[in-house]
Parts: C-alpha cells; structure tokens; sequence
C-alpha cells in the first residue's frame, strides 16, 4: 500500500498570517513568533508579537491579550 504525502509537489510553501491582526508574511518571517495554543500552532506578527510582550513572557494565551 503507497503511503500518500499530504503536501503535493504542486503546492507552495504554507502561507503565514498573523493570528492577531491578520497580517500576511512576505517569505520567511524571522521576527514573527509561534505559539502553540491548545495543540494548534499560531503566528504572531512582529508588531502584535511587541505590543504583548508582558503575556507572551508571561505565557497567556492570544486570547487574553
């Protein structure tokens, strides 16, 4: 039985946005921020990611900021 690769050769590279504010990535993103949250992993934007330094570091979830 052939195992089937989930992403086709067809596809790109997974597009990011912004959790917070819905910012699209240009490319790889170094200053964005990944957080895993209830087992899904989220992305914040360089900007969003500043704005709520405090709960990050203080490892709220994106929903209370």
């Amino acid at each position: 039985m052939e195992q089937q690769n989930p992403q086709s050769p067809e596809s790109g590279p997974e597009q990011l946005v912004c959790s917070r504010c819905g910012t699209v990535a240009e490319g790889t993103p170094p200053t964005w921020t990944c957080s895993v949250e209830n087992g899904v992993r989220r992305y914040f934007c360089d900007a969003c990611a500043r704005a709520n330094i405090r709960a990050s570091e203080g490892r709220l979830d994106s929903d209370w900021w």
